[in-house]
């Protein structure tokens, strides 16, 4: 009996830490496929299928789990997209992650997006990351349950801004998974208020 199966009976692994335990980078960024989909305005660009076994699983691992090999295959995933477009505009690009309310952040120890973004930005000198940009005004229910409306209601005024923004920069408001897009859109709206002007939301899956 080799040591995995061993360790593997002493201690079973999760469902999803088995489902990434054998993928390589480059098959998982195989089911890189940048959409944009609607439900925020601007539109959001969605960059993996929620659908696919491996990459709900890496949002799963990431979300709860500070799977370390969640936050890479991630990372590399938005670090692929961020390389490749022509887009961005030198040294006016900031990452800006949906944060969590201070007690989830208590609760969890850490904000797997802001986590992700810190990771894929390392190789990427044109960009910045905005940690503390955006808060929680409020502490909001969990959004897995609720319906459309109810989602909207429940994140609507849910984020401020601490200060104004560059207007002549580029803000990336990224989450890991767009739903409704209750939050990303309040979000959007908070930054909107401090004063940015160009803003793209970024989902790593939808």
């Amino acid at each position: 009996m080799d040591i995995r199966r061993l360790l593997d009976i002493l201690f079973p692994p999760r469902v999803d830490e088995t489902a990434l335990r054998d993928i390589s980078n480059d098959d998982f960024l195989a089911f890189l496929a940048p959409q944009v989909a609607r439900g925020t305005r601007p539109e959001t660009v969605a960059l993996l299928p929620f659908s696919a076994r491996p990459v709900r699983a890496a949002v799963h691992e990431a979300k709860y789990h500070r799977n370390e090999k969640a936050f890479h295959l991630l990372a590399e995933t938005l670090e692929e997209y961020l390389r490749d477009g022509d887009q961005w505009p030198a040294h006016k690009c900031s990452i800006v992650p949906i944060p969590l309310g201070a007690l989830r952040q208590k609760e969890r120890g850490y904000n797997q997006v802001e986590e992700i973004a810190l990771r894929a930005i390392k190789n990427l000198p044109g960009f910045q990351i905005e940690t503390t940009l955006l808060v929680r005004t409020r502490e909001t229910a969990s959004q897995v349950s609720l319906p459309r409306r109810k989602r909207e209601e429940n994140m609507r005024g849910a984020f401020k801004a601490l200060h104004s923004v560059n207007p002549s920069h580029t803000y990336l408001l990224l989450d890991d998974v767009l739903t409704t897009g209750a939050t990303l859109q309040a979000a959007i709206d908070a930054l909107r208020a401090a004063g940015a002007v160009t803003i793209i939301p970024l989902a790593l899956a939808h």
